[in-house]
């Protein structure tokens, strides 16, 4: 399959069952939504080595959140249920309870076939030293917790779902600036879709690793049959005009969402075209035997039903 002079290998993406949970965060204007969910997924670009991995998803408008705010939508992932419970309330007291005039609400309410309550703001409330206090609106409890600034608003519980980590394509290229450019604009194209965030800085990772190393202490090592410096140290998968290769993980609360994120950020890369030096797309995984989801790339760039023709 080659779009736009690109060629896409004949390869998958391997990705792996997580748990997810979504969060509104508002705040009196963007500008504060946005810092205190800038805070919140910190230091959350892999579950390797971070515990979680988070991101924003998008912007809302007042009209779209609980209190007629602005704010933000942030998703976060882990490999279990009590990594990311403990990860979300940590995330919670440190970020948004301390950020000014921000409140926090649950993002994922029904849609789904299995949704876990789990505490965003229930535990939170000691922090109001006995003068929190509680109401419950539609169902849902909310408290309100006294601060210097004012109050702390916080709904009690959010939905945990079933959801998917580690999707990803690489981009090969005939030098880094290209590849950069071919990953920001799949990246941009990417962030329009919904239920996925792509959790390493700018959406792009350039240490992309394999499983195991020559030292016992690592359990992952860079990825050296995909680094152009060693192409004549180790059995590599670069042709010799490849001189910059970027990946871009995907997580999403589902399988399609995945799939739909794939496919536009694939076809934003080939847009550039060889003539840009966009030489070729693949994907990384494990042989199939570790993740149970596997991302065909051109099953994906085939399937019409995911997004606009691509010529």
């Amino acid at each position: 399959m080659i779009i736009n002079g690109v060629t896409i290998d004949n390869t998958f993406a391997e990705a792996f069952n997580m748990r997810g949970t979504r969060v509104i965060i508002t705040a009196q204007n963007h500008k504060w939504a946005y810092n205190g969910a800038n805070a919140m997924t910190g230091f959350a670009t892999s579950v390797i080595g971070c515990g979680v991995e988070a991101g924003i998803e998008r912007e809302l408008s007042p009209t779209e959140t609980p209190d007629g705010r602005p704010g933000v939508t942030i998703l976060m992932f882990a490999m279990g249920s009590a990594v990311l419970m403990k990860q979300l309330e940590t995330r919670m007291g440190q970020c948004i309870l301390t950020c000014p005039t921000a409140a926090a609400f649950s993002g994922i309410d029904s849609g789904y076939p299995e949704i876990t309550r789990i505490n965003l703001g229930k535990n939170l409330r000691f922090f109001g030293d006995g003068f929190q206090t509680s109401k419950q609106f539609g169902g849902k409890r909310y408290w309100r917790v006294p601060v210097m600034d004012g109050e702390f608003i916080t709904e009690e519980t959010t939905g945990m779902v079933r959801a998917v980590g580690g999707g990803n394509f690489l981009v090969l290229a005939e030098s880094q600036p290209q590849a950069l450019a071919a990953c920001e604009a799949a990246i941009e194209a990417m962030r329009k879709i919904p239920n996925v965030i792509m959790p390493f800085p700018g959406g792009v990772v350039r240490s992309g690793s394999k499983v195991g190393s020559k030292y016992k202490s690592m359990f992952a090592s860079t990825n050296d049959a995909f680094c152009p410096t060693l192409k004549g140290l180790t059995r590599t998968e670069l042709s010799p005009g490849i001189e910059s290769v970027m990946e871009i993980v995907i997580d999403g609360l589902t399988d399609a969402d995945i799939r739909k994120a794939t496919r536009a950020g694939i076809a934003a890369a080939c847009e550039l075209g060889a003539q840009n030096g966009i030489k070729r797309i693949s994907a990384g995984n494990y042989g199939g035997k570790l993740g149970p989801f596997h991302f065909h790339l051109r099953e994906i760039m085939n399937d019409e039903s995911l997004g606009k023709k691509i010529a």
